[in-house]
């Protein structure tokens, strides 16, 4: 098992995280991935949704699956040039392998606002997709991975970790995006388990009530509080509290064991209030001490407790799904959003709108209004 591999942002007040590793004491199978078929021809309905098949491969236990890959992946490899195809296959080759250096070249792919470069990050991420769907064929339809954990202090503060070369760190700037995570947060997750690395720990900027777009990403919700951040009244509203799975209250020694104690009896009695999310799991509240070492063990067994549960029911393939669907609508609202302000038209007009909503001369509602309709009167 390897070492985690941190995606990291600075300023953290909440802190969420993942965690990924696979469970033999488990055989739970995936429905029939309509990226993977086992010896049998696209049918129809394929390709009413745009996808195709394309090359036989062998896999090592002597398999054969046609992989069917979505049609534009294709127009967008005959786009590249002879130099982008090397580019993006050195990167897809060292990343499978492992190579540390790969990786990251990866991840700044993704992260690049370069539309050639968004084109090479998509073409990169489907090969590794694919090479991921076909592992978790081979590891009997079970997760490569699993999602739960949290993890306390920056990079500045994992001294040990960052010299372990197991262990690969990568700080993130969120350049604007809400939520506490970046706009590619869950590519840089699929980058990291193509390179082979089964935990993974995101960990979050400092976050509000109602910003937790991590919890779309994660299979475990995990929400580190202090004992004396004045926040224990946070506990019974419904925001980031009710999308916790576990609560842990951070700095229970010293002077601070008390009032940790006491805001672990106060998050219990609000967490009851909520309604419930899971039929496998309650949320729990602990206290731990990274210090002391106190309830470190406890906090672990509690992440493993709810992955048993969480494997043993469904629920956790229900909830990848649900994810990929939501992350997927907030991918179209942001390009959307990108193709909307570049407008030539909507650009021209922006200025003199803006004007005149500052000035009172028009509504925003109007000025928005008249906006969308030169953009799609000229797109």
């Amino acid at each position: 098992m390897n070492l985690p591999a941190l995606l990291l942002h600075p300023h953290q007040h909440f802190l969420k995280g993942l965690l990924r590793t696979p469970f033999p004491g488990y055989h739970f199978t995936f429905h029939s991935s309509a990226h993977l078929l086992s010896g049998i021809p696209c049918a129809q309905p394929f390709k009413s949704l745009g996808l195709h098949c394309t090359k036989w491969m062998l896999l090592s236990n002597g398999l054969r699956r046609k992989l069917c890959v979505q049609a534009t992946l294709k127009d967008h490899m005959e786009g590249l040039s002879d130099k982008e195809q090397r580019f993006v296959d050195k990167l897809y080759t060292g990343l499978i392998q492992g190579q540390r250096a790969c990786l990251a070249e990866a991840i700044t792919l993704v992260e690049s606002t370069h539309s050639r470069k968004k084109e090479l990050a998509q073409v990169l991420l489907q090969k590794v997709l694919i090479y991921h769907r076909e592992q978790e064929q081979l590891n009997r339809g079970k997760p490569l991975a699993f999602r739960v954990g949290s993890l306390l202090g920056d990079k500045t503060r994992m001294t040990e970790l960052s010299r372990d070369m197991n262990a690969y760190i990568r700080p993130s700037p969120t350049r604007g995006t809400l939520g506490g995570v970046t706009r590619t947060t869950n590519e840089a997750i699929l980058l990291c388990e193509g390179g082979g690395y089964d935990i993974i720990l995101i960990e979050t900027v400092g976050v509000g009530q109602s910003e937790f777009a991590v919890a779309d990403m994660v299979d475990m919700f995990v929400l580190l509080l202090p004992p004396a951040g004045g926040d224990e009244l946070q506990g019974i509203k419904r925001g980031i509290i009710e999308m916790a799975d576990l609560v842990a209250i951070t700095k229970s020694d010293g002077d601070l064991i008390v009032p940790a104690r006491r805001i672990q009896a106060e998050y219990v009695s609000a967490l009851k209030l909520l309604r419930k999310r899971s039929e496998a799991w309650r949320p729990k509240v602990i206290r731990i001490s990274a210090r002391s070492g106190e309830g470190i063990t406890e906090m672990w067994d509690k992440m493993k407790e709810f992955r048993d549960l969480m494997l043993a029911s469904g629920e956790l393939t229900a909830k990848r799904r649900k994810q990929q669907k939501v992350w997927m609508w907030n991918l179209i609202q942001e390009n959307v959003l990108e193709h909307f302000r570049t407008h030539p038209t909507v650009q021209e007009q922006i200025p003199l709108l803006e004007r005149k909503v500052l000035s009172g001369a028009l509504s925003p509602g109007l000025a928005a209004d008249l906006l969308l309709k030169a953009f799609k009167s000229k797109d």
